[in-house]
């Protein structure tokens, strides 16, 4: 018989809240590309934006001041821009289910990796289930004529795992999950400035519905997102924060099926269904 008390069970709900918001991200941010309804740079620097805007509205609400690190938190506010430029840039050409499995699957390999270099306990199970996990990334990027992808594009999510990853990984040191996360953000656009005054953009297109949709991305499924997962991270080993954030392309394909008519191919299904079984192995323990 399995009992949770009262925080395990508030760990779980803010999980799965986090799960949630990580995978409507990906939604949002095909639901704009695909319908032309804004660019790549333009939904990555309005989602960076409208974060910071509502996290410095929350944190100033609750401390009646606004306290940025000018020394510190550079690395990690960087990774968050490598993430999202890279993310939105990638799903120019994947589809939303796949794109979401594509990152997560990079995300636990690198933060598996991590943990052996941290130094953190891996049981044999563990190391099983993750070889599962790879084994059904690997089936589900190898070339089939019945299956195309475009590589660049690829490369663009393999970034921006990698750079999700790191996120995650140096989120574990947070105390102070708001003021983390805002000044994340703060940052995050300003790198994303940067990056429009060296590469010289000028072909962006912000429609309204481009606008709202990086807007609900922005506010809602990534800044009080991330600040739930910065909360639930402090919590759990870098091991299991890596193959739980496997569920979110489950819930993405879901919802890329149901809100953007994807279609959910017999590959990208073997794939999921081979990588949920390498997440249950690495995730499920006889204790």
């Amino acid at each position: 018989m399995i009992t949770l008390n009262k925080e395990i069970t508030k760990l779980l709900t803010f999980t799965i809240l986090a799960l949630l918001f990580l995978a409507l991200n990906s939604i949002f941010c095909k639901a704009a590309l695909v319908n032309n309804y804004i660019d790549a740079y333009s939904f990555t620097f309005l989602r960076l934006f409208f974060g910071a805007l509502t996290l410095v509205s929350i944190y100033y609400y609750k401390n009646k001041r606004i306290t940025i690190l000018l020394k510190t938190n550079w690395i990690t506010s960087f990774m968050l821009f490598i993430y999202a430029i890279c993310f939105s840039y990638a799903y120019i050409s994947l589809d939303a289910g796949l794109g979401t499995l594509l990152l997560f699957g990079v995300v636990q390999i690198t933060m598996l990796i991590s943990s052996l270099f941290l130094k953190e306990k891996i049981s044999l199970q563990k190391v099983f289930g993750m070889l599962i996990a790879f084994l059904g990334l690997v089936y589900l990027l190898y070339p089939k004529e019945s299956f195309h992808l475009s590589y660049i594009h690829i490369i663009w999510m393999i970034f921006s795992g990698i750079a999700w990853a790191f996120y995650s990984i140096l989120g574990k040191k947070s105390k102070d999950a708001i003021a983390n996360t805002m000044d994340n953000f703060i940052k995050a656009t300003f790198f994303a400035i940067i990056f429009y005054l060296v590469f010289n953009l000028n072909d962006l297109n912000i429609s309204s519905n481009g606008a709202f949709l990086a807007f609900f991305s922005g506010s809602l499924t990534s800044a009080i997102g991330y600040v739930i997962w910065y909360k639930v991270l402090p919590q759990m080993q870098i091991i299991t924060a890596s193959v739980i954030q496997l569920f979110v392309p489950i819930l993405s394909i879901v919802f890329s099926v149901i809100f953007l008519n994807e279609l959910f191919t017999f590959d990208l299904a073997l794939a999921t269904i081979i990588i949920s079984i390498g997440i249950l192995l690495s995730v499920l323990s006889r204790e």
